[in-house]
């Protein structure tokens, strides 16, 4: 989920659910300029190749805009995912497009902060068995944010992990135990799925 600087607090659209329980729900998002979720064609693609692997999982949505994977996800019987997201419009967004669908509180975590920043806080470590790696673009932000998710270990064992990038950043460098899956790419930009292997 990518956005920019300049933002206002009236809506712009929305995201739709695509599937699972909450399937067919339209959520807000906000105006932020250069916030563009991922679009239907492209989250369903995703979501396909996620159905071996969603249930029972615990995600992150990295950079989560208006948390239209994240929603998915738990949409599609995922069991908690946490949420970072930078700028606080977005997060009181996404929190008010919670209670919208009625997720259960346990069900999710929304942490408003630096992505960077809250993955590289050794404090605040844990291990998800899926996480979401959308970040805005043209900053560089998927190279550094591989790089934390494996140097601090924040990718539990046969983990899937979700990288989206604009064409021109997707010669970014993956760990040796990460295993490409599915890959496919558009005239903007490349999404690739990867898992963690023991080998």
């Amino acid at each position: 989920m990518r956005r920019g600087v300049k933002q206002s607090t009236k809506s712009n659209g929305h995201i739709r659910v695509i599937s699972g329980q909450w399937k067919g729900r339209k959520l807000p998002v906000l105006d932020l300029e250069g916030l563009r979720p991922t679009t239907d064609r492209t989250k369903e693609t995703l979501f396909n190749w996620l159905a071996p692997y969603i249930t029972q999982t615990t995600c992150l949505d990295a950079y989560a805009g208006a948390g239209s994977l994240g929603i998915e996800s738990l949409s599609r019987q995922a069991t908690h995912c946490t949420f970072y997201e930078k700028d606080k419009s977005a997060v009181r967004q996404l929190q008010s497009n919670m209670r919208l669908v009625k997720a259960d509180s346990d069900s999710f975590t929304v942490i408003q902060g630096d992505t960077l920043q809250l993955l590289g806080n050794s404090s605040m470590q844990q291990s998800f068995d899926v996480i979401f790696i959308d970040p805005p673009f043209n900053n560089g932000l998927a190279a550094k944010t591989i790089e934390l998710v494996s140097h601090n270990d924040w990718l539990a064992d046969d983990g899937i992990v979700y990288v989206e990038t604009e064409l021109a950043a997707a010669n970014y460098r993956v760990p040796d135990t990460w295993e490409l899956l599915k890959e496919s790419q558009t005239k903007q930009l490349c999404y690739r799925l990867y898992q963690k292997t023991s080998t």
